[in-house]
């Protein structure tokens, strides 16, 4: 990601200001329609003292800027470097860096999340096939590196975080297979 959005709270306010340029952007009604749904409750589930914190860090890192409007009200505007941000945070752009070499430990995603976020279930389990995991059983999916933050960040998009688990395993038994698929000595 950036050094300036390293939390989930943070990706999803900047994500939340950004929305109408990723609305803009986004070909697939889907996820326009999923933006336009979720930012009430971005809003709503966040503090306010940890809101107006990060709003100045924000503004701090030159990521937004205030605008006084002529009515009294304040604006909050994304600055282009914010939009960068913001665009890097999309889970359509999302990817996951490749190390020159494996460090030997599988990344298992694990979840069990209910019927009701159906939806979200299975645009995590399509995010993770595209992202190059493969599926171990229904729930369970493997990949060979490092993978904390995108992980973290889509179970937090998609708002099913505590249902997402993820493993770093030394060993998985009769695992040639899944070292063939990953092309791993």
């Amino acid at each position: 990601m950036s050094k300036y959005i390293y939390s989930p709270t943070k990706q999803k306010i900047l994500l939340s200001l950004a929305s109408g340029l990723i609305i803009g952007l986004t070909h697939s009604p889907r996820v326009q329609w999923q933006i336009i749904k979720n930012l009430p409750k971005v809003f709503k589930d966040i503090d306010r003292k940890i809101l107006r914190r990060i709003l100045r860090e924000f503004k701090q890192d030159r990521l937004v800027d205030f605008r006084d409007e002529k009515d009294g009200s304040v604006s909050i505007v994304v600055s282009e470097l914010g939009e960068k941000l913001a665009l890097r945070c999309q889970p359509e752009q999302m990817n996951i860096n490749i190390p020159a070499r494996w460090d030997k430990k599988w990344r298992i995603v694990i979840f069990d999340i209910p019927e009701r976020f159906k939806m979200a279930r299975e645009a995590l389990r399509k995010k993770l096939k595209e992202l190059g995991f493969t599926e171990l059983q229904k729930s369970v999916w493997a990949f060979p590196y490092p993978c904390d933050k995108e992980i973290k960040f889509l179970a937090e998009f998609f708002e099913v975080g505590q249902h997402v688990r993820l493993l770093a395993v030394e060993n998985i038994s009769m695992d040639a297979d899944l070292k063939l698929h990953f092309e791993l000595n």
